[in-house]
């Protein structure tokens, strides 16, 4: 066999799995697409459905599980962390604001990653905080682009509109007054995973004084290109 580990066993489930990548197969079609005997690839793909790393479609025939894409979630999280440093200090750094990195838990929001201000008064939210979906502009990225069902449930008592949403869709950043916290502004803009799916939200916040009535206009661009840069980072790795 080629590419033997020497595991003979794993060299097989490995070959179950990349026989699986090109679309769904029949116990028979995973057999030619092997060369396994069929007692052995029927045990095989019913084990690696046990661990949900192979299921079954409508028709019966085995796929590529959810485990597998769970897995994929999990790389994909530690690559947008390991990127997310330097793309948040030199974020801070260019706008003299601190800088977050959120992603979304449920009906919560989690900071996943932080640069704080060096000097004056910090604005920071520490990493680990859990923040409220229904305020903040970096809610209305997270929730923007949500499927319209789950989009109509988040906005029931959220401090922003549909209509708000709508024009964050259309700028590609969003901005907060006040919405979250009293006297604290921030300017937030989406990062995007392989598919183009929204997997996080990068912002600026600080008070209202030094951010003025219209954040936006000062670090919409910084925020939009920090995000960019993540997006990109996904995507090289996807």
């Amino acid at each position: 066999m080629d590419n033997s580990s020497g595991v003979g066993v794993l060299d097989k489930a490995a070959l179950v799995l990349s026989a699986l990548e090109s679309g769904p197969a029949t116990l028979a079609g995973l057999v030619a697409a092997t060369g396994l005997a069929r007692p052995t690839a029927h045990r095989l793909a019913v084990a690696l459905e046990h661990h949900r790393m192979v299921a079954r479609d409508m028709q019966g025939r085995f796929i590529l599980g959810p485990r597998l894409a769970e897995l994929a979630a999990a790389a994909g999280e530690d690559r947008l962390l390991a990127t997310a440093g330097p793309v948040l200090t030199h974020l801070r750094d260019i706008t003299g604001e601190s800088a977050q990195l959120y992603r979304r838990q449920g009906d919560m929001r989690i900071c996943v990653a932080a640069a704080e201000r060096l000097s004056g008064l910090r604005d920071t939210v520490p990493v680990g905080s859990t923040l409220t979906m229904k305020a903040g502009s970096s809610a209305q990225i997270l929730m923007a682009w949500e499927e319209p069902e789950r989009l109509h449930r988040g906005l029931q008592g959220a401090r922003f509109t549909a209509t708000a949403l709508s024009g964050v869709r259309r700028r590609g950043w969003a901005q907060s007054i006040g919405e979250r916290e009293p006297g604290v502004a921030s300017v937030s803009a989406p990062v995007r995973g392989p598919s183009n799916r929204v997997v996080a939200a990068v912002s600026v916040s600080g008070p209202i004084e030094r951010l003025t009535r219209h954040p936006g206009r000062m670090h919409a661009q910084a925020v939009i290109d920090a995000a960019a840069r993540l997006s990109e980072a996904l995507r090289r790795s996807g």
